[in-house]
């Protein structure tokens, strides 16, 4: 948080997107904590992702990390930015963590104790309560990545209210509730959804492709996720 609270340098990646003195600091810290707690098990992380499919289709576990996950918002410094860590088991993401620093605000999940939202003293368990494919439809989209898709998407629900928000936030929204449903209609990055994807499955959201099969990681050379959805919604 001190980079966050002063000036900081951004740079640019081939694909344009910004990268922040944060970002790297973040992903040293957080290789060498994953390296020293569990040694054995490889790490994919956004800033050291020039790992060859050669290699990666041999791990059956291994930690997903996005030091940052919306580089944006922290450069905008709006606190919509996170930290995101998830342990991946044949595709699946199992364990995770979400840490949104400049809000408090702290989403843990496991496969064996389940999903839960820390802020402060408080400790909140997340259970996904489905609602009806009827009345009021609260949808999540991205603040920096507006989608033309979305728009016409939403047209399905009778009555629509839209929430905006940075990272990863957005697929916690639907595993604390406060929204029904998250399409991303748009590009995203494995390591931009494996820790959001372990907090809202694990709270009871079904996380799907647009066709409604699983959403599995590490199955291809490319780190880019097919467009996919977060529902609370009953079928």
């Amino acid at each position: 948080m001190g980079i966050y609270q002063k000036d900081f340098n951004v740079e640019y990646k081939a694909d344009e997107s910004p990268v922040t003195d944060a970002d790297l600091a973040a992903h040293k810290i957080i290789v060498a904590g994953l390296q020293q707690l569990t040694p054995d098990i490889p790490i994919l992380s956004e800033e050291n992702a020039d790992i060859s499919w050669e290699v990666r289709k041999a791990w059956k576990s291994y930690w997903l990390v996005d030091p940052i996950d919306g580089t944006k918002e922290f450069i905008k410094k709006n606190g919509e930015f996170t930290v995101n860590i998830a342990l991946i088991e044949n595709g699946i993401p199992v364990l995770a963590v979400v840490d949104a620093p400049a809000l408090g605000v702290s989403y843990l999940a496991s496969e064996a104790i389940g999903a839960f939202k820390d802020k402060g003293d408080e400790r909140i368990e997340l259970k996904v309560t489905t609602k009806p494919n009827t009345g009021l439809i609260r949808v999540v989209g991205s603040r920096s990545h507006p989608s033309p898709d979305l728009a016409e998407f939403v047209k399905r629900f009778d009555e629509v209210e839209m929430v905006s928000k940075g990272s990863s936030l957005k697929l916690c929204l639907v595993a604390e509730g406060s929204a029904d449903i998250y399409p991303r209609l748009g590009p995203t990055c494995e390591w931009d959804t494996g820790a959001g994807h372990a907090i809202a499955a694990i709270a009871g959201a079904k996380v799907t492709k647009i066709d409604g099969s699983p959403l599995i990681y590490n199955t291809k050379d490319e780190y880019l996720n097919p467009y996919f959805i977060v529902s609370a919604i009953e079928e």
